[in-house]
């Protein structure tokens, strides 16, 4: 379990970007947080990670709180990952392998249980094949996965992504988002930073929604989604699909119970045309 506890933060000139934020990750899941640009999401993802210390408030990991000393950040390292917008940002080593090999190496593992775990992650993300390519040869989308190939190389119980589909072309953002919904499969919490409700609405089990630094809805997307007015408030629109769907529900098109989130979902529950 991973917790923030009244985490307050603020940038130079007073600017305040976490007003005493309560968030808690359990293990599994997919969670997204949404907001607006400038609400506050990514300043939450990295102090999670432990990349700023925060002003006030504790983040907490299974119950400990987190200490801004080498031993403290060590251990939150082991098991919270962290990939940022720009994948340019990460990436450094001159081929992929030799890039998601350097974590596992620097948790202490040897080269073999590096290599094993490199290409384990690499084929997760469905880049195996451009282990030996050159971090800068690869294209945009490619970069992003193989930034995220490096941080599951080090088998994070809790994988944060901030805006993880910016930047990707529709085919991109599906690509990505299986590849996510594997690794959630396989018991990581993954948890994504976006302002994408179309995105949330189809992928995650759980939203949490930020506005002018805190987060005001946390819960099932059905729950959350139901409250048009705070969102429109906070700069964000329901989802299409919801808006859809809503739509055909009220002329009595679908039936009764929680509308579909995902476009296939919809298709099978229209009737059939006649």
């Amino acid at each position: 379990m991973l917790e923030a506890r009244g985490l307050v933060h603020h940038y130079p000139g007073g600017v305040t970007a976490l007003d005493h934020v309560d968030l808690a990750i359990p293990a599994g899941g997919r969670l997204a947080i949404l907001g607006a640009n400038g609400a506050g999401k990514s300043t939450l993802l990295l102090a999670l990670a432990g990349a700023i210390r925060t002003d006030q408030g504790q983040v907490v990991l299974d119950g400990t709180p987190v200490t801004h000393d080498r031993k403290g950040l060590t251990r939150l390292r082991h098991r919270v990952g962290l990939v940022f917008q720009d994948p340019d940002d990460q990436l450094f080593a001159a081929t992929v392998a030799e890039d998601v090999s350097f974590g596992p190496l620097n948790l202490g593992l040897t080269a073999a249980e590096a290599g094993e775990r490199t290409a384990e992650a690499l084929a997760m993300m469905g880049v195996a094949h451009l282990a030996d390519r050159a971090t800068h040869m690869l294209s945009f989308g490619q970069r992003k996965r193989v930034a995220i190939a490096g941080l599951l190389a080090m088998r994070p119980g809790i994988l944060l992504l901030d805006e993880p589909t910016a930047g990707l072309d529709p085919a991109g953002v599906d690509e990505l988002m299986q590849r996510l919904d594997a690794v959630a499969g396989t018991g990581t919490a993954v948890v994504i930073a976006t302002h994408d409700m179309d995105l949330a609405n189809g992928w995650a089990d759980r939203v949490a929604v930020f506005g002018r630094g805190r987060i005001v809805l946390d819960g099932a997307p059905d729950t959350v989604f139901e409250d048009e007015v705070l969102l429109s408030g906070l700069g964000l629109r329901l989802p299409m699909l919801r808006r859809l769907a809503s739509a055909l529900a009220s002329r009595g098109l679908l039936p009764a119970g929680p509308l579909p989130r995902r476009l296939e979902d919809l298709v099978a529950a229209l009737p059939p045309l006649r």
